[in-house]
């Protein structure tokens, strides 16, 4: 056996890597001179433990799975996308655009219009540095990192030069219409999960499908393997490179529709809220497959979610400990994300 089973690869190894960050943090609490049982006990209950509780790290975890989908699909074709959290912006100014001029329009043509606005403007945006990269050898990881600062000053012109309503010191612009609210899922509680949680997992689906089901997703794959079979193919790499960005930008594009049509209803300034950065960390822990992005996401939603507990019931121990459990998370998945793979190939070898 010279390759882990694609459930192992996909699911028991990060599980493995997810349990030796759990001890080490464990570790530090105790060293803390804290339970870290208890802390534990505080993680858990505060993302699982109620009804609202659930609802919230849901809502948390679909604004990481459009990310983390839009990182794993450009990383399927060698390409390193950590513009995610500038492409979620633009996704929201082209959904604002739609939402506040389209109030007299119904809800069932105004919300598909609106995610298509913001799906547009995310993949124009990640496609201008798939083109530098194709035409002009710029490369994605530099242009990306620094869209994402274009991006950001975008925003803030925007929302406090054109959108702000007049008299008031929010930024922020004025509401949406309701009929631009996504519905939401009827959870208990005051936790805001939305429409925009299946959107995410039918995004998924369909990531799967056209990947690992279709001859594009095929070369695509290829080129991601290797440059050179690529070329030896005829796959034209310069125009798989934009329509993989382009695809990649789109999903990033789900935060803000999560985010604004979902919770806030209103474009204002950081409702990415960093979800971009962390889609990187939740592609390298789902192996950058669906299946375990969808459940990296869900991880880091309910360490988003029990986190906020944690700080409520346990104030001795130190807020940033739910950072150290997603930065040992990311070490032990990604640059020591093979360290127990000999031992995992033998174990499953003998089985």
């Amino acid at each position: 056996m010279n390759a882990l089973p694609r459930w192992a690869e996909i699911v028991l190894l990060p599980a493995l890597n997810l349990l030796l960050a759990l001890l080490v943090t464990a570790a530090l609490v105790l060293a803390t001179g804290n339970d870290p049982v208890a802390a534990l006990r505080a993680l858990v209950v505060g993302s699982l433990g109620s009804a609202d509780s659930v609802g919230y790290t849901l809502y948390y975890a679909t604004d990481m799975a459009f990310a983390g989908l839009a990182v794993a699909v450009a990383f399927q074709g060698g390409l390193f996308n950590i513009g995610a959290e500038g492409q979620a912006a633009l996704a929201g100014m082209g959904i604002t655009a739609v939402a506040l001029n389209g109030g007299a329009l119904p809800a069932v043509v105004l919300v598909p219009l609106a995610i298509l606005g913001g799906a547009a403007l995310g993949a124009a945006w990640a496609a201008i540095p798939g083109w530098l990269q194709a035409r002009r050898g710029s490369h994605i990881v530099v242009t990306t990192i620094m869209f994402n600062f274009i991006a950001a000053s975008l925003l803030v012109w925007l929302v406090v030069n054109v959108l702000t309503v007049p008299g008031t010191m929010s930024p922020e612009s004025r509401g949406f219409p309701a009929a631009a609210a996504l519905p939401g899922l009827g959870v208990p509680g005051a936790a805001p999960v939305n429409l925009a949680l299946p959107l995410a997992l039918a995004a998924a689906a369909g990531v799967w499908l056209l990947v690992w089901r279709t001859p594009w997703g095929y070369a695509l794959r290829v080129m991601g393997g290797s440059a050179r079979v690529a070329r030896y193919a005829g796959i034209a790499q310069g125009r798989m490179t934009v329509t993989v960005m382009a695809l990649s930008g789109a999903l990033a594009g789900g935060v803000a529709v999560n985010e604004l049509l979902g919770a806030q209803h209103r474009l204002l300034l950081g409702f990415t809220g960093g979800y971009g950065f962390t889609g990187i960390a939740v592609a390298l822990m789902g192996r950058n497959h669906p299946a375990g992005v969808l459940l990296a996401a869900l991880l880091f939603g309910a360490l988003t979610q029990g986190g906020a507990e944690l700080a409520f019931e346990m104030p001795a121990v130190p807020s940033d400990v739910v950072v150290l459990i997603q930065g040992l998370v990311i070490l032990f998945a990604g640059a020591l994300g093979n360290m127990l793979r000999p031992g995992l190939l033998r174990v499953l070898g003998r089985a």
